[in-house]
């Protein structure tokens, strides 16, 4: 299995995700109704679900 680089659209949507779980932490965003561990969980899957799958 040959790892690749995740596209830039990847990229962008795993740290923008990121950045909704730090701002859950920090009580900043209170209406998603899952722990922020979670997303920033989803958040690592896609990034590396990006860097597993060839293109994506």
């Amino acid at each position: 299995m040959n790892l690749s680089a995740p596209t830039q659209i990847v990229f962008i949507i795993a740290v923008v995700i990121a950045i909704i779980a730090l701002l859950m932490v920090f009580n900043v965003i209170g209406f998603i109704p899952i722990a922020a561990f979670w997303v920033m969980t989803i958040a690592f899957v896609v990034l590396a679900a990006g860097c597993l799958f060839k293109g994506a």
